[in-house]
């Protein structure tokens, strides 16, 4: 003989059990109908981008992995040739093999390779662009806050100007700037300034919207003018987690500056345009590998700095 450990409901309990079901069932058929829907779109598009590649999209998609292997240099050294600029010898004239002709020299021996140098350049464009970002946005920020800044047409204007400055890509910004100052790095520091501005300028008020307000309130009641409310209650609440999107910043700004650096606004990327369009292997691959290793600097180094601001107490793991 056997007995149901399920208690037996009642009637209110069995009106809240159907109801439940009834529920589930729906949202089994919302999430059914959706996945349909986003399978339509999917096939739609892809359809779409045959049409628009005369037919040749799924026809092309074997050949996927192609270029990847006419990326593969004929000797693995001609990658860390070409990234220091050594004599290759395979030399034959020709531009694929004339690593030395880009030696940036300091005396008569010593010299900078070509992409090491470029590739400075373009972290340089990122960190004078993003601490100009940092500072303006700093500011704009507490103007936009809702705790911070009771007026409403002053925090509007604040975050109409933030939503303007980020309305347009890095590139787009940088193509208007390189028709008036012509090509180099200014236009590409103005215009990733310009978008950093908007993105840390919306991060950071948001950070704020969230802060203890009772720093602040204290400081009110004591006769604190608005300018001190901010320096001593707000900023050393919100400075760690600033810090942290500014370290994040810097990180997409290289990489931002290294795709302005393609439609020649200074830096590594233009080199790494032109490799590519002449079908240069081994000069692809170490322009590729040293940005490889310059992200992953910049993200150690932006770990050890968040360590130092916020403490390393914070990441200990708790027993």
């Amino acid at each position: 003989m056997t007995f149901s450990t399920t208690p037996l409901l009642g009637e209110n309990g069995s009106l809240v059990e159907r109801h439940w079901q009834q529920l589930a069932a729906k949202r089994r058929l919302y999430s059914l109908f959706g996945l349909g829907l986003f399978l339509v779109v999917v096939s739609g598009s892809l359809w779409f981008a045959n049409e628009t590649n005369s037919g040749k999209f799924f026809d092309r998609i074997p050949y996927f992995f192609d270029f990847i292997e006419d990326l593969l240099p004929r000797d693995g050294m001609e990658v860390f040739r070409a990234l220091f600029d050594l004599p290759s010898p395979y030399a034959d004239g020709s531009m694929k093999y004339n690593y030395p002709e880009g030696r940036l020299y300091i005396t008569e021996t010593l010299y900078i390779p070509e992409y090491i140098h470029k590739m400075v350049e373009t972290v340089n464009i990122a960190i004078l662009s993003t601490l100009i970002g940092l500072l303006i946005g700093f500011c704009l920020s507490f103007l936009a806050a809702r705790n911070m800044m009771t007026n409403p047409w002053i925090r509007g204007t604040a975050r109409r100007i933030m939503e303007l400055l980020r309305a347009f890509p890095e590139v787009v910004i940088a193509g208007f700037f390189l028709a008036v100052f012509s090509l180099g790095p200014i236009p590409a520091i103005i215009a990733v300034s310009i978008h950093t501005i908007g993105a840390l300028g919306k991060m950071f008020f948001e950070v704020i919207e969230n802060a203890d307000m009772k720093p602040d309130e204290g400081l009110k009641a004591v006769g604190a003018n608005w300018f001190e409310r901010v320096w001593f209650g707000m900023v050393p609440q919100v400075m760690p987690n600033f810090m942290s999107y500014f370290l994040l910043r810097l990180e997409i700004n290289v990489r931002a500056s290294t795709i302005i650096g393609a439609v020649g606004g200074g830096g590594i990327g233009e080199l790494l345009r032109l490799s590519i369009g002449q079908g240069h292997e081994a000069k692809t691959l170490a322009i590729v590998l040293l940005l490889l290793c310059t992200i992953i600097a910049v993200d150690q180094f932006s770990a050890w700095l968040r360590r130092k601001l916020v403490g390393e107490q914070a990441f200990q793991t708790i027993q």
